[in-house]
């Protein structure tokens, strides 16, 4: 009697050991399927392929404002074609299978806020006008601008260090607009550390 009933009560832990065995294997198995199939199944947007997967062409240029067309909030888009046999999701979440010629996305661009003022324009009052505070009343700025022209541009200097900012575009027009600067021109790029921006650690040997 002993023995039958140790046998019996070997036997239910033998089960349930062979029945965890059974799910184990299960659920690992189907893990890598299910992987595989959503590895299988998802597709990249376009706008997250890597550089020299795509190519996008240059902005149409404002002659006026020398700024990307339809710029609004500081930014405008461009049209973007994923390269040949790359396939992705669409901007409108389609997956296509892209032979060079249609546009995968749209990628924003910045742009700037101008009104009217010319950077040449601005520069050449200043150098050549300056101490008549020429510069300082074409850029808004009407109480400098007099006290200039009172003084003779503070008997030199103030003009001098006007043209300086000036024509490093430290000093801009007073509503805080930007200069209309050709686009592909040189232009003055402030850096700022913001959320989208970070140091790196400098490694030192």
């Amino acid at each position: 009697m002993a023995a039958v009933w140790a046998s019996g009560q070997i036997l239910p832990d033998i089960l349930v050991v062979q029945f965890l065995g059974v799910l184990w294997f299960v659920s690992v198995t189907t893990g890598h399927w299910g992987a595989d199939a959503a590895g299988g199944e998802e597709t990249l947007k376009c706008e997250d392929l890597k550089l020299g997967q795509y190519i996008c062409k240059d902005p149409k240029i404002n002659d006026a404002t020398q700024e990307p067309v339809n710029c609004t909030n500081y930014t405008a888009h461009v049209p973007c074609f994923p390269a040949p046999n790359i396939t992705c999701k669409d901007f409108s979440g389609n997956e296509t299978h892209f032979n060079g010629n249609e546009v995968g996305f749209l990628k924003p661009i910045s742009c700037r806020n101008v009104n009217g003022y010319s950077y040449k324009v601005a520069v050449a009052l200043s150098l050549f006008l300056g101490w008549l505070g020429a510069d300082r009343f074409y850029l808004g700025y009407p109480a400098l601008g007099l006290l200039k022209f009172c003084t003779v541009g503070f008997c030199g200097i103030g003009s001098l260090i006007d043209f300086i900012l000036i024509s490093m575009q430290v000093v801009g027009p007073s509503d805080g607009s930007s200069y209309i600067i050709d686009y592909y021109g040189t232009r003055l790029t402030r850096l700022s550390i913001t959320n989208e921006t970070f140091r790196k650690t400098q490694l030192y040997p």
